[in-house]
This record gives structure tokens, C-alpha cells and sequence, in this order.
């Protein structure tokens, strides 16, 4: 019975290890001209084209889309100003946030 509880706790320390290890980091985007669900859709559409973008929201009524990348992933303001001009938007803002869920 002793080792199986071993087994048990050895394979949770393992998982909450690689989870950290492939933690993903978020982004808060201030995008102007947001006024519907479909100006929502073509800004979520082209950052999700974005490599390494795991999950975008886009918060119609503050115009703050938040992006969370993969960790390790090249992501700039450079990059989500392109991909929100590409949607046909303007960039007002570029912020570094912790993930959600992430605790950090």
C-alpha cells in the first residue's frame, strides 16, 4: 500500500511540475473601435492566426482584448499591432499580465 502512495504522489509532483514548466503568459491589448460582436470576431480572428496564441477575450465595452500565449512564444507589441491593424483596428495599449488561472 506504501508504494502505491509513493507512485501517487511521485506522478502529482510530475504533473504540477511540467504544468509550471509550460505556464502560459497573457497579454492586456487596448484596442479603439470596438463596438459589436463583429468587430469582436475579426480582432479575436486575426490574433488567434498569430502562432503560439492559445486563447483570446475581447471585452466589447472596455475595448481590452486579453491574449495568452503559450510559454516561449514571441509575442510583442509589434506582433498584436500588426495582427489588430490587419482586423482593421487601432492598438492604444500593450501590457505584459500575469495568466489566469496561472496564480501568478
Amino acid at each position: 500500500m506504501t508504494r502505491i502512495w509513493q507512485r501517487t504522489v511521485l506522478a502529482v509532483v510530475l504533473a504540477l511540475m511540467s504544468a509550471s514548466a509550460f505556464a502560459a503568459q497573457a497579454y492586456k491589448l487596448g484596442v479603439n473601435g470596438l463596438a459589436c460582436p463583429f468587430c469582436a470576431y475579426g480582432v479575436e480572428k486575426q490574433l488567434k492566426a498569430v502562432k503560439g496564441v492559445e486563447k483570446v477575450d475581447v471585452d466589447i465595452k472596455t475595448g481590452n482584448v486579453i491574449v495568452t500565449v503559450a510559454e516561449g512564444t514571441a509575442f510583442d507589441e509589434a506582433t498584436a499591432k500588426k495582427a489588430v491593424t490587419d482586423a482593421g483596428f487601432t492598438l492604444r495599449g500593450f501590457e505584459k499580465i500575469p495568466a489566469q488561472g496561472s496564480g501568478k
